[in-house]
Parts: structure tokens; sequence; C-alpha cells
């Protein structure tokens, strides 16, 4: 038998765990395994125009298929460019596989005055689940195993391993390997742990017997495609859901139950419910901690949270119950636990309905944006034209400061993992890789991008990445000239005295045309429809430069009620208010 670099053994591996892309930029160090790719079918080279970009992309991957993404650098500045992209997929217990090739093992010590060392493993540390250095061919597959492992179990999360050159070069018979090549199963349980059946039984009870539960869940519910588990229990008892940001789809946002995060009638419910079931999420920033105003106080609202880190539990207020297990298998058998105490459907909650009122008079205060006829245009109106024309399961990616926020008021999402953005970083940039990623995990499914002027600038170069691998996606810049919401608050606080917030007046249409894509400015909301058309017509990636009123974007609807809430707690306004 031939013998194998370290190279091929690499790719071996990966195509074990089903890998199919590995994103990011060629370096010297690399070329034993780019050669191994190169000869190989079913694994592809994705190059980048930053090393960032490609973290994002293998990001995309894991988030709308939920399988581990892949990244690639090399030694030093390759590695080092990485982790920001490494770190949004940390922060978001995003799975993915972080490879780095490195110095020779007898030279990794920084110390020794090579060019480009760098103490990756440290560098890592932070931001990663698990990290590990190979530095022998035999071991090859025993850490790749050992890193997949650590990525998929638990909470998910980013992985690291650094791989000396020397290692990718050395050959060997197959034979003498550490650990053999197997498939997954071969050496890791594919089966998450369900929670406790006591504590499940006891769940049931507290919800059957409560006058006004609620669900609320986050990305642990995507992370284990308990999306069909939690729609069913909340039919069942006819009680409300509301969701983290990141958890958009979870359940469609125009189904009876779902109240949208961060509107009044989602604040209403969560500070008035008796129980709430909180299911794969911490009670983060976004979700105020948990805490009151915005939930009710702890010995007055019962909370059962469910996790799969016991970490979580409890880990910003206080509960009632934990149950530790994966979110899929104990919402189905806390279902079952359910129906046996309350057999029949139950009808939706007099409570619910009044939430439901409080949510249409906060959306109401958008409607007037929405349809606006005004030049430049307005922000809501963009939103709303961009959601209308594509298709209920397009996945769509945000990516800037207000653009998002605006995209809560008016862009609804039907479908899990249709939804990307990077909740618990704000990280802006990861836009257009995101929508890189998602395409060519999903090449059969629309993707757009609705993302600010100065979140687009971070990883603009990336048109050319997506102008090569020929994918059409359409991204629309809502372009005011400015880092907008930072404007918003040195006006708020600052009487306008305005510091590195301003731009000058790029044409994104005409820098999308000299990398090979499709570019239109527009300035008409008449045109914004008209102009998605021809974008989606010209089969190319697309970016439509938008010209929206900047003004509106210094006074952001609800901005002063909902940091009040984060920061100081006040009354909810009443429907007549």
């Amino acid at each position: 038998m031939a013998k194998l670099t370290g190279g091929e053994v690499l790719v071996r591996t990966l195509l074990k765990e089903k890998v199919k892309k590995v994103f990011g930029i060629p370096g010297d160090q690399l070329y034993p395994f780019l050669d191994a790719i190169k000869r190989t079918e079913g694994i592809d080279f994705i190059m980048t125009r930053h090393e960032q970009a490609a973290a994002h992309a293998a990001d995309a991957w894991a988030r709308v298929t939920g399988e581990p993404g892949v990244c690639l650098g090399t030694v030093g500045p390759g590695a080092a460019d990485l982790v920001p992209g490494v770190y949004v997929a940390y922060a978001d217990s995003i799975p993915m596989l972080v490879l780095a090739a490195q110095n020779q093992s007898w030279r990794i010590n920084p110390d020794h005055g090579s060019m480009q060392a760098l103490d990756q493993y440290s560098l890592f540390a932070p931001i990663t689940k698990w990290r590990a250095t190979i530095t022998h061919w035999k071991r090859i597959p025993s850490i790749i195993q050992w890193a997949y492992r650590m990525a998929t179990s638990g909470r998910p999360g980013p992985v690291f391993v650094d791989i000396a050159v020397d290692v990718l070069y050395q050959k060997g018979d197959i034979n003498d390997l550490e650990m053999p090549i197997v498939e997954p199963q071969h050496y890791r349980s594919l089966v998450p742990p369900i929670g406790d059946l006591e504590l499940i039984k006891k769940a049931a009870k507290m919800l059957v017997e409560a006058d006004f539960p609620l669900i609320h869940v986050g990305g642990g519910v995507l992370a284990s495609n308990a999306s069909k588990e939690v729609i069913e229990l909340a039919e069942h008892l006819g009680i409300p859901v509301t969701t983290t940001l990141f958890a958009r789809g979870v359940i469609p946002e125009d189904h009876d139950l779902c109240l949208l995060p961060g509107g009044y009638g989602a604040i209403a419910a969560q500070a008035e419910a008796d129980v709430v079931l909180a299911v794969g999420t911490r009670f983060g920033d976004l979700d105020f901690w948990g805490k009151p105003p915005a939930w009710g106080e702890f010995g007055e609202q019962k909370v059962i949270q469910i996790d799969i880190d016991p970490a979580m539990i409890g880990l910003n207020r206080p509960i009632d119950l934990g149950i530790v297990g994966d979110a899929k298998l104990t919402l189905r058998a806390l279902f079952q636990e359910v129906k046996k105490l309350r057999p029949e459907k139950q009808k939706i909650r007099e409570k619910l309905i009044e939430c439901k009122e409080a949510e249409e008079v906060w959306l109401s205060q958008f409607s007037e944006g929405a349809t606006s006829d005004n030049k430049p245009i307005h922000p809501l109106r963009l939103i709303k034209e961009v959601y209308e024309f594509f298709p209920k399961d397009a996945i769509r990616v945000v990516d800037g400061g207000n653009t998002v926020m605006w995209a809560v008021y008016q862009n609804r999402v039907h479908y899990p993992r249709t939804y990307l953005w990077p909740s618990d970083s704000g990280h802006l940039g990861t836009g257009l890789p995101f929508a890189i990623g998602a395409k060519l995990a999903l090449p059969e499914r629309p993707v757009y991008l609705l993302t600010g002027d100065g979140a687009f600038m971070f990883n603009i170069q990336e048109l050319e990445t997506a102008a090569r691998l020929k994918l059409p996606i359409v991204i629309i810049v809502a372009n005011d000239k400015a880092y907008g919401m930072i404007k918003a608050g040195q006006k708020a606080l600052y009487e306008e005295r305005y510091i590195g917030v301003d731009f000058i007046d790029s044409r994104y249409d005409k820098i999308a045309e000299a990398m090979g894509c499709y570019g239109e400015r527009i300035d008409d909301p008449n045109e914004i429809k008209h102009a998605l058309q021809r974008a989606v017509d010209s089969k190319k990636p697309a970016v439509i430069d938008v010209l929206i009123d900047g003004s509106i974007n210094l006074e952001p609807p609800d901005f002063e009620t909902v940091a009040s809430i984060w920061l100081e707690g006040v009354q909810l306004p009443t429907e007549e208010e």
C-alpha cells in the first residue's frame, strides 16, 4: 500500500465527517493538504479574500445545515485573521472546526525567532471550546476525531487544531496511525442525552396547572432541531411562544401563538406569565437577563429551564426547576407527560389575546414608515418591500446596527435556520460571508442580505468570491452614508457632536460591477421591487445600493423604551397610551 502524507490523512479523516467544503486562504505550509483536496472527490477548497470571511462562511454553513463548518488559515497572520470570525461562532455556540498550519514541530516556540511565529494555541483559547496541536503524523485522525467530539457534544462551539507543517509532509502506512479513520458513530455517541424523567413529570405538572404559562426559546432549540416539538407543545396548551433574536424562525412569526421578540406583546407576556418554560437559552442581555420589569419577579414567576449545558442552568436568574438534556428529546418527553395530565387540546388563553393586541399597537407605529413614498427612502419601506419580494423560505441574512433593528419590525421569519445574524456578538461584516456560506450549503434556496453600508464595507472584498463562485445572492445595502446607530447615540447623548461616523458617498453598485457582479443604485421606493427583480434576473451576485433617509436612522423607534427597560426599568405602555 502506498504511503500517505499527513495532508492526505487529514482529507480522508474530514471525508469521514461528511465535510464538503473547507473555507480559507492558501499558504506555503498548507501545500500537502490543499493538493490532497485537489485530488479528492467530494471535498472542495473555497478560497475567500480574507480569513475572517472564511470563518464567517464556515459559521453560516453550520447555521443553515446543523453540521460543523470548517475553516483554514496558514501560520501566523493567516491564523490571526481567522480570530474575528471564530469569535462570532463562539459567542453563538456554533460548531466549527478551525484548522491552522504551524511552523515545524521542533520550531513552534515563538521565541525561536522564526518568521510568522505565533502562539496560536493560546491565541484561540478564549474563543474556542477546545484546542490541540498535532505534532506527529500518526495522531491526525485521533485529534480530529476528538475535535469533532468536542465541537458537537453538549453545548456546541468552535474547536481549534494547530498542525505543524512537517506533519502535513510526513508519510506513513495507514495501518500505523494511532487511531483508524472511521465513521463518526464508531467513536462518539450521535444521540444526545434526555432530561431526567422525574423532573420532566414535575415540569409537566407545573405547566398544566399554570394560569398563563409561556415558552421562551433560544439557540439551543435550533441546535437540536426542536422547532416541531416547541410548536406542538404550545399548540396543545394554547400558550404563547417568544424567542430570542437568535432563535427567530423556531416558530413561524405569523403563527397565532408567536409573539415577536422585543415587542410590547412579548415583553408583556414575559412579565405576566406565572410559569416560564425556558428552552436552550441563558437569558442574555438581549433578554434583559431574565430580570424584572421585562420578566416576573423570582418567587412570583416560576421558571423551568431546559438546557444541554448544566452550566447554563440558573445562570442569570434563579429558577424553580432545572433539567439538563437535549431540547428535542426532552421536549418530546415533556409533551407526552403533558398529554397524560391534560389530554385535550386547549384554547388560546385570554391573556395571550391581550398580548397580541399589545403587539398590534407596537407594530402600528411602524406602518406609516413602511408605506412611505418619501425620497430618500424610509428604511422601513425598504425592509417591507424586500420581505414581500422573496419567498418565505428564503434565507435572510442581516448585518449592521439600525438595519438589523428595522428588520425586526418588518421582516418576518417563518422557518428555522433561515435567519442569520450574530446575535451574541453583534459583529459587523458577517453579512456577505454569511450569505456566501449559506448559498454554498443550500444552493437551491434564495439567499439575500440586508446590510447597512458601514457593515458592508467590512468584507466588501468578498464580492469577488461570490462572483468567482457564481453565487446569485442578492445584497441590499441600506445606505445612509454613516454608522447610523452610533451617530444616533452621539446625537442623543452629546448634542450632535459627531465624530468618526460619516462616510463619503461611495458607489457600492459600481464596486459590484467592477468585481463581476450586477450593480444598481436606487432612490425611489417604487423602484425597489423592480430592482430586486432585475437583480434576480441577472443570475449574478447583485448589489442594490439603496439611498435611505439618514435622518430617520438618528431617531429609531422604540429606542428609549427598550434602553430604559435594559438600563433602568420602566412600565410598559397600555393599549390606550
